[in-house]
């Protein structure tokens, strides 16, 4: 045992002569300014993703995107993309997309699976006016703005008056 004192006597007293408290209060700050900013690095925290709108496959995709009870429109509040020249996931020609969106879950009949969907207001030009669609089916109150339908997504745009139409984009599977 007396060995063990001598050793760890012996070995403290090299580190000492050779380091200082300052230099010990600088490695410690390092560390735990290291451990603090450790949790704040990108990490890909979300497990496998759903599909998107393109990876649905057609057969998977019942239904007509010109028809306002095609199963993506289940909580849409405009006038369909798909007949103002563009298609139920991309604006037409001249217009752009809202930054912001209202999302819905919709059943799909295919497979039955609750899918999360981007309602997308294409803004840019005066409406539409061909195939107006309003379904109202999981709807929120205004209070619920991101949850709404009833609300005019193209104010943040250049163009802030009423939107062209609107799209319904699949961002993937709704979890249970």
């Amino acid at each position: 045992m007396k060995f063990l004192d001598a050793w760890s006597e012996s070995a403290c007293r090299k580190v000492a002569r050779h380091s200082s408290r300052r230099g010990f209060l600088a490695s410690a700050s390092k560390l735990i300014l290291g451990a603090t900013v450790l949790p704040l690095l990108p990490v890909a925290r979300a497990a496998k993703p759903g599909p998107i709108a393109d990876e649905i496959p057609m057969d998977a995709d019942p239904g007509d995107p010109q028809s306002c009870d095609y199963w993506r429109y289940c909580a849409f509040d405009s006038y369909l993309c798909s007949c103002c020249g563009g298609s139920h996931n991309s604006c037409p020609p001249g217009t752009v997309p809202a930054k912001i969106a209202w999302i819905g879950t919709c059943r799909n009949p295919a497979d039955n699976l609750n899918y999360l969907i981007s309602y997308n207001d294409c803004c840019g030009s005066s409406s539409c006016g061909r195939c107006p669609c309003s379904r109202h089916e999981g709807s929120k109150p205004i209070y619920s703005v991101s949850q709404s339908n009833d609300v005019n997504w193209c104010s943040g745009t250049d163009y802030s008056f009423l939107p062209t139409c609107s799209t319904a984009v699949v961002i993937g599977v709704a979890a249970d």
